[in-house]
């Protein structure tokens, strides 16, 4: 089983680079557009920084056939230090059209992408350090996510995705490349792979990232064997959110067919493995002229074998309108949605996994070990399942849209002929699901859904499986009306035959971060994940009177140096993993205090500057039946004509999530007139003396937010709207510019409506810098 396989491997470390008396010429690289022609050593002088003027790259190798590496200590610098990732251009080496090339011991820093390789058929990289190449900088805050940082891997056809995310290393319509020992960090993506063929991929590690390990678009027969891609994601805060944002530490798109993935790891990624058969494959857009897809194009015949895909964000497998893939021997643990996420999949194996503690930040019933919608022919057999939220579930929605689109049409068989068998299933008090024990609710062994009384869940097998389970804790079958389960497969019913590879390369990821397991060592800043070995700080919690910074990985040697009139305090050791805590509090009253921080230890420093308002909000939450959006003036006015709640703030923060204002501590004392969980309101109204100067104000808003500042000059008031979202929507940051002329006070209304679901309203006010 995969438990035994589990060893802990060595940090990776890159081969030493051969001597220099081989009679390699030594070739000097300081200024863009070097093309090398033979086989070389490259120096590049210490502290040079060369940038790719003109887009096409700073190195071209123009010849077949031929050995390249760095010298010892020499890197390929793109941007100064100092300069802001997300500013960063150009690409630093380019192979284009030539052959069997090896690119040997190389450092490559600061480009938008630091190698791109095109029809490079033969094309090796080694022992080579990509870090600290491109990423973008993230709006997501430790308060709430901000849905701009989603990424969009459905379309590369056109190159889109080194195009706007960059990419550490990126091979293009190529045959047969090998990538081993490639250390990547500090960067968005690790390595691309986009139409290429037979590549052999092993012994890397692409890990802290904050977009993708490995990305593999219309690729196929590959191996990818022994890599690391942990830590791969954005879009989480545990407890908060966990989103994941189509970060992955594997990613799969557009028809990659029959590769080989064994003895990876790519655990606390958004996904471990984030696979989609492609809108091509599904109908949702045309194929090249001339090509006709097979009915069951999609993402098909892959093999997942001996991978640790756990502690993901949203799923540990997510391989989604495919066929035959085989899911053997991985590790799925504590994944916060589910295990495996397989939605109009078919003929998947998925045998002799471990699946435990799955299902701990679900979304709604999509949960627990694995979860497949509309798949049929599934062999669910000889997995390990403890205490995952529900074990398996299978299920059909009237998905009308996605079920006419001819991709699917040409394959579907509805919700039929999956087998269950040879599991073992426990549950037992140890479960993570403390709001289950709370209520008394059982965890689900299995649960078949028919959400639309289609009939077409129907012919699915459970047998040979076992159950222990206290009595009470576990509710071995959760069936809807009309659905039934066979205790015993057709006789003409055949489990496919399981796969079998060997892994290339002798770096076993397996287990070497098992110190970090579990998704709190999550710790994302604006950059991306903590790699829990150099110093990181963010700033955690923000309202108008308070500001909170959190330091990972100094221990004692922390500096700080403050400027302002805000007051400063310190905790250490807080919280899992540990961290120091600074806090900046505004002195009592109403006012504005700018303030300038600076945090270091040795030669890591980072510098903020921020405002803290203290302010008197008068707040006003009501229920209604009038919709704004079609009836503003009808709802203002019956804003106090329903019973409503009234309370003074000294900030306008109020996190509901799937609550009403009846359930938040701040409306505490006026409960029982306070309006519940959805169609609610809200009024606020503050007065701040405001210097002068522009002044930038953030909402955070589910669902609908207008802000107005008055400000009267004799007896003239007027009035700015400086945000306007009056819309239904997903939690949503949005942004106005107030220009005050001069000091003074100002009022600030802000209104909000709450339709269903979700909702949160923050608002944040500081000047524009």
């Amino acid at each position: 089983m995969f438990h035994t396989l589990l060893t802990v491997a060595a940090s990776l470390s890159l081969a030493v680079a051969p001597g220099q008396d081989d009679d390699l010429p030594v070739i000097v690289v300081d200024r863009d557009n070097v093309a090398i022609s033979t086989s070389c050593v490259i120096s590049i002088p210490d502290g040079a920084v060369i940038a790719d003027t003109d887009g096409n790259g700073v190195i071209h190798i123009a010849a077949p056939d031929i050995t390249v590496r760095f010298a010892p200590g020499s890197v390929l610098r793109g941007n100064p230090a100092g300069r802001e990732a997300d500013a960063f251009e150009g690409i630093g080496i380019r192979v284009d059209e030539f052959s069997n090339v090896t690119l040997s011991h190389i450092s490559v820093r600061g480009y938008k992408v630091g190698v791109l390789a095109r029809k490079a058929d033969g094309l090796t990289v080694e022992d080579a350090d990509l870090s600290d190449n491109f990423r973008q900088r993230l709006k997501s805050s430790p308060q709430a996510e901000d849905v701009g940082d989603w990424l969009w891997p459905h379309t590369n056809d056109g190159q889109e995705w080194r195009a706007r995310y960059g990419a550490a290393l990126c091979i293009e319509t190529s045959s047969n490349p090998t990538v081993r020992r490639v250390l990547v960090r500090r960067g968005q993506n690790g390595i691309m792979l986009d139409r290429v063929t037979g590549a052999r991929v092993y012994d890397n590690d692409c890990s802290f990232l904050s977009g993708w390990g490995l990305a593999m678009w219309r690729t196929s027969e590959s191996t990818i064997s022994n890599n690391a891609f942990d830590f791969c994601i954005r879009g989480h805060v545990e407890g908060v959110y966990n989103r994941g944002q189509d970060s992955a530490g594997i990613l799969m798109f557009e028809q990659c067919n029959s590769n080989v993935l064994v003895t990876n790891s790519a655990t606390h990624g958004g996904d471990g493995f984030f696979g989609f058969a492609g809108k091509e494959a599904i109908g949702d857009a045309p194929p090249p002229a001339g090509v006709t897809l097979p009915p069951d194009a999609g993402c098909n015949d892959n093999l997942l074998l001996n991978n640790d895909f756990s502690y993901a964000a949203a799923h540990g497998i997510e391989l989604t309108f495919s066929a035959r893939n085989q899911f053997i021997a991985n590790r799925l643990v504590e994944n916060a949605i589910c295990g495996v996420w397989g939605g109009y999949s078919n003929d998947t194996l998925i045998a002799r996994n471990t699946f435990e503690g799955n299902g701990g930040m679900a979304y709604g019933l999509e949960r627990g070990g694995v979860n497949i919608e509309h798949g049929s022919g599934n062999w669910i057999i000889q997995n390990t399942f403890t205490n995952n939220r529900c074990a398996i579930h299978l299920w059909w929605d009237n998905d009308a849209a996605l079920l006419a689109k001819p991709g699917i049409l040409s394959r579907y068989r509805g919700v039929t002929g999956n087998i269950i068998r040879d599991n073992e299933f426990t549950v037992n008090d140890l479960h993570p699901f403390a709001d289950a024990r709370q209520r008394g609710q059982p965890l689900v062994i299995v649960q078949l859904r028919d959400a639309g009384r289609s009939g077409r869940v129907t012919g699915n097998v459970y047998a040979h499986n076992t159950l222990a389970a206290p009595e009470g804790l576990a509710a071995e079958f959760l069936l809807d009306e009309g659905i039934s389960l066979l205790d015993a497969a057709p006789s003409d019913a055949s489990a496919p035959h399981e796969r079998s590879a060997s892994a290339l390369g002798a770096t076993n990821p397996l287990g070497a971060r098992a110190h970090l397991a579990g998704r709190a060592n999550i710790i994302m800043d604006d950059w991306g994940p903590w790699d829990h070995a150099s110093p990181m700080a963010r700033l955690a919690e923000r309202s108008g009177t308070r500001h909170i910074y959190e330091v990972f990985g100094v221990g004692e040697d922390l500096r700080t140096e403050l400027t302002g009139t805000v007051r400063l305090t310190t905790e250490k050791g807080v919280g899992t993993p540990p961290r120091t805590r600074v806090i900046l509090e505004s002195p009592e009253g109403s006012d504005v205090h700018p303030y300038a921080l600076t945090l270091s230890a040795g030669d890591w420093q980072r510098e903020w500057s921020g405002t803290l308002i203290r302010a008197s909000w008068e707040v006003i939450a009501f229920p209604w039946a009038v919709d704004p959006r079609e009836n503003l003036e009808q709802w203002r006015k019956d804003r106090l004509r329903v019973p409503h709640a009234a309370i003074s703030m000294d900030e306008l923060k109020l996190d509901f999530r799937n609550r009403g204002p009846r359930d938040m501590p701040q409306f505490a004392q006026v409960r029982a007139v306070a309006p519940g969980a959805d169609r609610f309101g809200i009024s606020a109204v503050a007065t701040i003396n405001l210097p002068k100067g522009v002044w930038r104000f953030t909402t955070l808003s589910d669902d609908g937010v207008s802000v107005r500042v008055k400000h009267r000059t004799g007896d003239t008031v007027t009035t700015t709207t400086v945000i306007e979202n009056w819309t239904w929507h997903a939690p949503t940051r949005d942004v106005g510019l107030y220009n005050h002329t001069q000091d003074g006070p100002v009022t600030i209304e802000v209104e909000y409506f709450e339709i269903d679901g979700y909702a949160v309203l923050k608002l944040d006010i500081e000047p524009e810098w």
